[in-house]
């Protein structure tokens, strides 16, 4: 305020408002860079629940709780706030990378209680090529079978023939399968599925990149400790891709970030940052009013 009502007075005394504005954008960058000098790095859950509990109008429980999912997900994960369906406040940290595309038919599911697949040391199958004919994937689902190990079928999409004789053969018990969709769309699906294969030690197979489904090998699959998919999401957690390649894959993605201009992409790639660093915590914030909630969230 006190800026404004001398900035008006210079220009009423004479001042040319133009440079006002000017001197007014210097002050800015030098009281920055001030701000700048004299902050403190926060560091350590005590802290941060100091500066998450002013942030929350003084509410130590919502402080603590912002404290937990930082402390969860890493400085690179994500946290969203959600409405909860009480009025407990709770905490939910997805584990592992999850996307959202569930089960492409119901019968996959092995768990009736939660209507959930849950496959445990299993292969993944990444391609980004829609499969309709059962020839294309039958070469390499015989040598899976060699392995008894479950898979996991992730392409543009899984129908007709294809999908039908997947779903036959899990029922008889021939083929513990499952098969999702991609996520994402176009350039950014292509992005997403190399973020799982080097997540999972695994290749996308790829017609661009020279290779096609019937020349796939066994040593061209993702790899996970355990893979859980619902009728929304697909949840991988433990994959076996090496650190390092992890790790590059995350500094790659962090330049992406500086770099773009639209915050629409910053926000898919953080997104996509969050999946393969830290994961993703949401606090469901519970009220007993509409008027408490809003102030809460």
């Amino acid at each position: 305020h006190s800026v404004f009502k001398e900035g008006l007075r210079n220009i009423t005394a004479g001042a040319n408002p133009v440079e006002v504005k000017r001197g007014m954008d210097k002050a800015c960058e030098a009281i920055i860079a001030e701000l700048k000098k004299s902050s403190k790095k926060v560091g350590g859950k005590e802290e941060i629940t100091q500066v998450a509990t002013i942030s929350a109008n003084s509410d130590h429980k919502i402080g603590e709780l912002i404290a937990d999912a930082m402390e969860k997900v890493g400085k690179d994960g994500v946290i969203t706030v959600e409405e909860a369906k009480g009025i407990e406040d709770e905490l939910d940290v997805v584990e592992g990378m999850q996307f959202d595309r569930g089960y492409l038919s119901p019968y996959f599911v092995n768990n009736a209680e939660k209507m959930t697949t849950q496959l445990d040391n299993a292969y993944i199958l990444l391609t980004d090529k829609k499969i309709s004919s059962m020839k294309d994937i039958l070469p390499l689902l015989e040598k899976t079978m060699k392995e008894s190990k479950p898979l996991l079928i992730i392409a543009e999409d899984i129908e007709g023939e294809a999908l039908t004789t997947l779903v036959v053969n899990k029922l008889r018990g021939v083929l513990n399968v499952a098969a999702v969709k991609a996520p994402g769309f176009g350039d950014r699906r292509k992005e997403m599925l190399k973020d799982i294969a080097i997540l999972t030690g695994g290749e996308v197979i790829s017609e661009e990149l020279g290779k096609t489904l019937e020349s796939a090998e066994v040593m061209d699959l993702g790899r996970a400790g355990r893979i859980v998919i619902d009728k929304d999401n697909t949840t991988i957690v433990d994959g076996k891709g090496e650190s390092a390649n992890v790790k590059d894959r995350i500094a790659q993605i962090k330049t992406q970030i500086e770099s773009t201009t639209s915050d629409y992409d910053k926000e898919k790639l953080q997104e996509r940052l969050a999946k393969l660093s830290g994961g993703v915590a949401v606090i469901k914030v519970g009220a007993a009013s509409e008027v408490e909630m809003k102030e809460k969230k």
